[in-house]
């Protein structure tokens, strides 16, 4: 069989010329959210959600990126408390991966391309309880950066071991970035998926065709990954990829794990504004998710 043919029949489809627009929505009808990334301590969400006051922008959901286990649990509980009363999704990231443990590869250029996956049965039991200890103390959302915990973690859900509404959001550090990985990941527990930043607009509609859960797309970054900034794109991502998560203020931040200031994190609520700004002016018509909406990851 020619390859194309086979690849249409198992659902994974070259997207045409004419990029059509994605029919897909959030639970609630919209078409997209924003997700403001980098957020890693109490003070520095309480420095967001006072901007995103200021500002009058919509964030649904704040991501921490150092490590649950980087965290006191009076810290994890005045973020999920914060979140909680901003009807805001939480989503803490696994503490154990290759560059924290004894790993002398993963801190080499070669050996990089390990990524913050782990290494060992040990520091796959380890993940397992920083993600336990978050999901006691009220967490519901998990950024995850190896696809065998995610399937671990996924079967535990299945299995009552972990509530039914923790969801596990697979981080771009993953690497993956075509259609078939995206749907293995959504087949083997994933509730949002965040490809590799640099993706072209026809590339994020192949892979929103292939999967029903959210993508999740930076609309900035951070130098160490490349600084590139799309605000003008966002209206054209949300037509072709929706549901999305548009992942907005990573240029305020030097790396992954920059530890955001308070007054570092209003700023990351200004560019929500500049990407809204975009929206408003190119694609006024797109349906944003209101506060709080049902599925969300709110902390317990």
């Amino acid at each position: 069989m020619d390859t194309r043919n086979f690849l249409n029949k198992i659902g994974i489809n070259k997207v045409d010329d004419n990029l059509p627009d994605s029919s897909k929505r959030f639970p609630d009808g919209a078409q997209y959210r924003f997700e403001v990334p980098g957020i890693q301590k109490p003070g520095a969400l309480e420095g967001l959600l006072e901007a995103v006051d200021k500002y009058e922008v919509m964030v649904h959901r704040v991501t921490q990126t150092k490590g649950i286990m980087l965290l006191t649990d009076r810290e994890i509980l005045e973020m999920a408390d914060l979140a909680r009363d901003a009807r805001m999704e939480l989503f803490l990231s696994v503490g154990p991966r290759a560059p924290y443990d004894t790993s002398a590869s993963a801190k080499t250029k070669e050996g990089a391309r390990i990524g913050y996956r782990l290494r060992g049965y040990d520091n796959l039991t380890y993940a397992i309880e920083d993600v336990k200890r978050a999901v006691d103390l009220g967490v519901r959302g998990i950024v995850v950066y190896d696809e065998g915990l995610l399937w671990v973690l996924g079967k535990m859900r299945e299995e009552g071991e972990l509530p039914a509404d923790v969801h596990f959001k697979v981080s771009a550090h993953c690497g993956h970035g075509n259609p078939a990985s995206a749907h293995l990941l959504e087949m083997i527990g994933a509730d949002s998926f965040n490809p590799v930043r640099d993706l072209q607009i026809a590339m994020l509609a192949a892979i929103r065709q292939s999967i029903d859960i959210p993508l999740d797309i930076h609309t900035e970054n951070p130098q160490s990954s490349g600084g590139f900034i799309r605000h003008y794109e966002a209206p054209e991502i949300i037509k072709k990829t929706c549901p999305v998560y548009l992942k907005t203020g990573g240029a305020v931040a030097a790396h992954h794990g920059y530890d955001t200031t308070r007054k570092e994190a209003g700023e990351r609520a200004r560019q929500v504004l500049l990407v809204q700004s975009m929206i408003n002016r190119f694609y006024p018509e797109a349906v944003i998710s209101k506060k709080g909406v049902g599925d969300l990851a709110i902390p317990k």
